[in-house]
């Protein structure tokens, strides 16, 4: 029953988003409570039902489940065919249709988990602002694309709740328009996310060519079972890099990742929905749902590797001196997210998947306790204006405690077993070279757990350095904000255990329940079999896992000794030690100051705007001074000439010409004109006075 109608799951928050948008301004905040808290409830319930009944349809085989409610684009009817890269015909067809398999299964569970846990958190974070239909709206709506993403069963649907996601999360990070940094920010992510969602659509529609189907089944079959030459390869590779880059922005990866740290303009409940659990998944979501291809594509997996290794430990490096909390939690997401990539290129696909799971839970805990720690403090976010916090807030502090050990990798919490897992697969793709992917994730462990317990320190502990004013009022956040941070700290205890691997006596239940899609992938991209190894190899995977514990306890208590007493004048140690670095690190490498220069143009040497910017305003003024200065010439020589060819012609060629001897002769023949009238009584007259005067004269004479 529930599995039959799948397509529910996404409708419920649509209604709830569609009520709100034509009739929020009319109804009380209970009622909007009750619509869209409730559609999001009533979401994951279903959600839950369904994946139990799926899980009953598959046997534990992995078997898809497809429902096409219709066919959205094409049809078969002729007027959508195109010609494959092989030369064959093919229809380019779409369906609205919907797929559950052990990946979008464990999507779906904690997308509508954590959006239900964050909805209720929004009742009493933002139960004091205005807009509040119109937050509720748009977050109903995000839950509706997400979904969508998740659920569909082809490139182009699922590109409709890409774009959806991209879009809520434009109206979200600017909900407080009023405010220009919220509404820049906003403006940033979008134009941002455009550069990836083009190659995203390049992608697809490059798959589509080849393989002449949309289809996620159809693709996935066609790419296990077919036989490629090396020009197919070639062909494969360039679509899955155009997928990654879409990825990238999706995901906030190097070099398309500057849109995420400023997204914390938004309320916190959007950092934790849309930024921190759910929607910059979405990247890896599309990467690991096209594993079949990528694999095709060592190049591709090695670039997925390198970038998401350089992504990690190039955010970490930024965390370490950050001093906004959701800022320093911002760079923390986009280091997590390398992570997940790393894990992917190297070809350990449920361990990414795995991480993106455990993730969901620490982090969106870890930004709602920062809205709790915010909402205590009036709206203060800089944690040099913070301390001595965890007995005033002692349910916030202990649930952002169990979130702070869990992302550094303390056993036996959630990120302990993934992130160790994604270390371990990273080693191991060194193939006895020099591991270093692994080294690089080894370091920002190291990184993480001294910025994570820096933030802790500064939060919670040492010296009250806020005003008196602020700390006068200092609260412990209502239940229907710590209820929810109490079961995410539930779930970053518990959620690794789904994962715990044979090397230390476990199953790995997540990972086999995500083997029938992406066993054969595994066996393709790793060099070793996946198989639990030797002894030795065990021994060494205990080493590695005892060396990754041993670094968060050293940055862990690097932090403490630095900060756990901090003062209002506290000093960094980095600061400290190697001020150009600090000053590089604070500046965030400059990479914002460096797009400022290429593309916005806000920087100016003297008078003269550089980057595009620049070169646009350059070009305005050759087009304006030179090409239409040239042309502007043209027509006034050529209006000189046509004036001075009216001229001759009127004065010269008419008027001297032609008018000329017509005037001349009229002018003789004036005086005989006035004789000759034409009038016979004129001529009598005349003539009978000439005989008079010749009469005259002669009698005279």
């Amino acid at each position: 029953m529930f599995l039959t109608h799948i397509y529910l799951i996404p409708l419920f928050p649509a209604f709830g988003a569609a009520m709100m948008f034509f009739f929020g301004r009319r109804l009380q905040k209970a009622t909007v409570n009750a619509v869209c808290v409730g559609a999001v409830v009533v979401a994951f319930l279903f959600a839950c039902f369904t994946v139990a009944e799926y899980t009953h349809f598959a046997h534990g085989t992995g078997q898809p489940f497809e429902k096409i409610v219709y066919t959205w684009l094409g049809g078969g009817d002729g007027h959508l065919n195109f010609v494959k890269r092989d030369g064959t015909p093919a229809s380019f067809n779409a369906d609205a249709g919907f797929l559950l398999d052990p990946l979008s299964s464990i999507w779906l569970l904690f997308v509508t988990g954590v959006g239900m846990l964050i909805h209720i958190y929004s009742v009493g974070y933002m139960g004091h602002e205005g807009g509040y239909y119109r937050f509720f709206g748009y977050m109903n709506l995000f839950m509706f694309s997400m979904l969508t993403l998740i659920l569909a069963n082809n490139y182009m649907l699922l590109f409709v709740g890409w774009e959806g996601v991209g879009l809520c999360s434009y109206l979200l990070i600017g909900f407080y328009f009023h405010r220009k940094s919220a509404s820049d920010a906003a403006n940033k992510a979008f134009i941002v996310n455009r550069i990836g969602d083009a190659g995203f659509i390049l992608g697809a529609l490059t798959l589509a060519w080849f393989f002449g189907s949309f289809r996620f089944t159809d693709i996935n079959e066609l790419a296990r079972n077919g036989h490629f030459a090396v020009g197919d390869i070639h062909i494969l590779t360039v679509a899955a890099l155009l997928l990654f880059v879409g990825a990238c922005g999706k995901s906030a990866q190097l070099p398309l990742y500057v849109w995420l740290p400023d997204a914390m303009e938004g309320p916190t409940p959007v950092s934790a929905l849309i930024h921190a659990a759910t929607m910059v998944t979405a990247g890896v979501y599309m990467v690991a749902r096209s594993n079949a291809v990528f694999v095709l594509a060592p190049t591709a997996m090695k670039t997925v590797a390198i970038v998401g290794a350089l992504t990690a430990v190039f955010a970490a490096s930024i965390g370490l001196v950050q001093n906004d909390i959701k800022r320093v939690l911002a760079y923390s997401t986009v280091s997590q997210l390398g992570y997940m990539f790393l894990a992917l290129g190297v070809g350990a696909f449920a361990a990414g998947v795995f991480h993106v799971f455990t993730h969901a839970f620490f982090k969106a805990l870890l930004f709602l306790g920062s809205g709790s720690v915010i909402h205590a403090l009036s709206g203060e976010q800089d944690m040099r204006n913070m301390g001595s916090l965890r007995e005033r807030i002692p349910t916030t502090y202990k649930t952002m405690l169990i979130a702070t050990l869990a992302i550094a990798g303390i056993p036996p919490l959630a990120g302990f077993f993934s992130k160790d897992e994604i270390l371990w697969q990273a080693w191991r793709s060194a193939d006895g070279g020099i591991p270093y992917l692994w080294l690089i994730g080894f370091g920002t462990a190291l990184m993480t757990a001294f910025y994570m317990a820096r933030l802790i320190f500064l939060t919670f502990f040492g010296q009250p350095r806020m005003s008196h004013e602020v700390e006068h009022h200092i609260h412990e956040s209502p239940k229907s904000m710590t209820g929810p941070l109490v079961v995410l700290a539930i779930c970053s205890v518990c959620a690794g255990w789904l994962g715990v691997p044979a090397s230390l006596g476990g199953t790995n239940a997540f990972g086999k329940f995500l083997e029938p899609v992406f066993a054969h992938e595994v066996s393709v991209a790793s060099a070793e079999p996946q198989e639990p190894a030797g002894e030795e190899h065990r021994g060494l995977e205990w080493g590695l896992m005892v060396l990754s514990v041993g670094a968060a306890v050293v940055g862990g208590g690097w932090a403490h000794h630095h900060y756990a007493n901090a003062g209002k004048d506290y000093p960094e140690p980095i600061a400290v030690k190697a001020p150009p670095l600090y000053t590089v690190l604070y500046h965030k490498w400059f990479v914002d100051e460096g797009y400022d220069y290429v593309f916005t143009g806000r920087r100016k040497l003297g008078k003269i705007r550089l980057g595009v910017m620049g070169a646009g305003e350059a070009s305005s003024w050759f087009d304006a001074k030179i090409i239409d200065g040239a042309v502007n010439d043209v027509g006034w020589v050529t209006r000189a000439v046509a004036t001075l060819s009216t001229w001759w012609d009127k004065w010269i060629i008419d008027g001297v010409g032609v008018n000329g001897p017509a005037i001349l002769a009229r002018m003789i023949s004036y005086p005989t004109r006035l004789f000759e009238w034409g009038l016979v009584q004129w001529y009598a007259l005349v003539m009978v006075a000439g005989l008079l005067g010749f009469g005259v004269y002669y009698v005279w004479k």
